[in-house]
């Protein structure tokens, strides 16, 4: 379970850089590395926000002292 717990973590903080670089920059780094909107891409974005809805949990086992 921990190793789906930093690999999850890895995506979403992944997720979190790009957009701070589109942000900050107006850099899309997925979509350089990938092309704009590939299915690669699309599959990269769709995974980064599964982690990211998954992250949710991470509230209610910080909250029972399981985190």
């Amino acid at each position: 379970m921990k190793l789906l717990d930093y690999t999850i973590l890895a995506l979403v903080i992944i997720g979190a850089v790009n957009w701070g670089l589109i942000g900050f920059f107006d850099f899309n780094l997925v979509s350089t590395l990938f092309g704009s909107m590939s299915v690669f891409s699309r599959v990269i974005y769709a995974a980064v926000g599964v982690c990211g809805l998954y992250s949710l949990s991470y509230y209610g086992r910080i909250r029972t002292g399981t985190a």
